[in-house]
């Protein structure tokens, strides 16, 4: 069989495709450094007054979950084993009427959850970035039982996802 020009292009398509996947993982186009490999996210502190024992928890699950999955990064249990370190502070936890109904009760909650987070750069020493993040999610109280632990997890989601962003942008 004899190959021709536009059978020879989609020849090499097809092969330019296979081995896209042998290429080193990049996240929206930032390379994580060689020598970075190791990540340490400890749990962070519930300072919110919020009553739900479970946002430290579900925080730390979020961060690691985008960090283990969306990198070839490695979790390690310390500062002094990582290359880079993400930690911070649950500040703030608010749960208030987002829209009233004509009886005047809450159609919608809003939670909306605060961080203070930093991310280092252990070679440096120095936080790479140190500042506030913040999620929000409603919930409608009146059909949803579960709506506020719902919302909460989805507010951490947001907030996780921002962190992760800032994070991988930092290279």
């Amino acid at each position: 069989m004899k190959l021709n020009s536009t059978h020879l292009f989609w020849v090499l398509c097809l092969f330019l495709l296979l081995i896209s996947g042998c290429f080193r993982y990049s996240f929206t186009g930032v390379s994580i450094p060689s020598n970075v490999r190791t990540v340490y996210i400890p749990f962070f502190a519930d300072q919110s007054g919020s009553g739900l024992g479970t946002l430290s928890d579900l925080l730390n699950e979020a961060l690691t979950n985008r960090f283990i999955n969306q990198t070839r990064l490695q979790l390690t249990s310390s500062p002094e084993n990582a290359d880079v370190v993400l930690e911070g502070v649950i500040t703030s936890y608010s749960n208030r009427p987002f829209s009233v109904a004509g009886d005047q009760q809450a159609q919608l909650n809003r939670i909306q959850i605060s961080v203070r987070a930093s991310y280092t750069y252990t070679e440096k020493g120095e936080p790479e970035w140190n500042k506030n993040f913040s999620g929000t999610f409603e919930f409608d109280p009146r059909e949803d039982v579960d709506g506020e632990d719902e919302a909460a997890l989805q507010a951490l989601n947001r907030i996780a996802d921002n962190m992760f962003n800032d994070a991988m942008g930092s290279w």
